[in-house]
């Protein structure tokens, strides 16, 4: 496999992103929902919660590498191609997962900053955003919240729209992109 994307498939810096950024997705959210299974101020609760921030802003840092490699990349081809209402309405649902995961690790930050609790992401302290107010942390929790719910629909309806391509339509749009 290729490093660069060519006409027929994706290259293995962008499948390698597409799948870390999946895992880490995946970890993101494992980490919040666990939490639940844990007494509030438990250890484990506040590490899980943690791992939460780590990895919610490490998906913001990843998806701007992926914009980066897209911008610089060509795309491959769907053969055969796809519908004209596929093509658009592959392309809105790209740019809304892209836009999501921009979206909710900023919207984190701001929800961090506004509750003035310590913004870490590996071993760096970023700066607050904003100052503390609790009429902001409460709206971004509730905006954060609900954005998390939306990404579950998001996530579901890319992967099914894979499989449907895969199993249903007999294209190739599931394979470029497969390792």
């Amino acid at each position: 496999m290729k490093w660069r994307n060519t006409a027929e498939r994706y290259g293995i810096l962008s499948v390698g992103l597409h799948w870390v950024m999946l895992a880490v997705l995946i970890a993101v959210y494992a980490s919040i929902e666990m939490r639940e299974f844990y007494p509030r101020g438990s250890d484990i609760r506040e590490a899980l919660k943690t791992w939460h921030f780590v990895l919610g802003l490490s998906v913001l840092v990843l998806v701007l590498l992926r914009i980066l490699v897209m911008m610089v990349g060509q795309f491959p081809r769907i053969m055969p191609p796809p519908q004209m209402w596929q093509t658009i309405s592959g392309k809105v649902m790209h740019t809304t997962l892209y836009l999501f995961m921009i979206f909710m690790p900023l919207a984190g930050w701001l929800l961090l900053s506004a509750t003035g609790k310590p913004i870490t992401f590996w071993s760096w302290h970023l700066p607050s955003l904003i100052s503390e107010s609790k009429n902001v942390a409460d709206l971004f929790s509730e905006i954060h919240e609900t954005g998390g719910e939306i990404g579950y629909f998001l996530v579901g309806i890319h992967a099914t729209a894979a499989l449907f391509h895969h199993y249903f339509l007999r294209d190739n749009a599931l394979m470029r992109i497969l390792p």
